[in-house]
């Protein structure tokens, strides 16, 4: 006779395994994108050891490669340049200003350009910086 072992197919979960959300931080996103882009082959393995599917990493390379990826956390500064003023000749008129009329103009990366009051809120601008660029 012969004796037989069965061996099963079928995993037990723990409960608390199903079901759960993780909610990561662009730091951690970056970190994971960074590390799948180190190598051939790398996206499914480092997905595999975070316990990502595939199509999220895939999501967020593509984030990371379009910039969008970690830009909402930046507060830094931006680059600035001032070009000389217009070399059209043109009537001054002479009249006092306010600090209400100063203006400042800004050159996003995007070929925008952006007039702003100098007396804007820096927290408004910092938060209309991104939007603008981002387009």
């Amino acid at each position: 006779m012969s004796c037989a072992t069965v061996v099963s197919q079928i995993e037990v979960l723990a409960a608390g395994d199903l079901g759960r959300r993780r909610v990561w931080t662009d730091e951690e996103k970056i970190r994971i994108v960074e590390e799948s882009l180190q190598g051939y082959r790398q996206g499914s393995a480092t997905a595999r050891r975070y316990g990502l599917s595939r199509s999220l990493l895939t999501i967020w390379r593509r984030e990371y490669r379009s910039g969008v990826l970690g830009r909402a956390a930046y507060h830094g500064f931006v680059p600035l340049a001032i070009s000389p003023p217009e070399a059209e000749p043109r009537e001054v008129v002479s009249q006092p200003r306010t600090d209400d009329d100063v203006r400042i103009e800004i050159g996003l990366p995007n070929g925008r350009r952006l007039t702003i009051p100098a007396s804007l809120d820096p927290n408004i601008l910092v938060r209309l910086l991104p939007v603008l660029d981002a387009s």
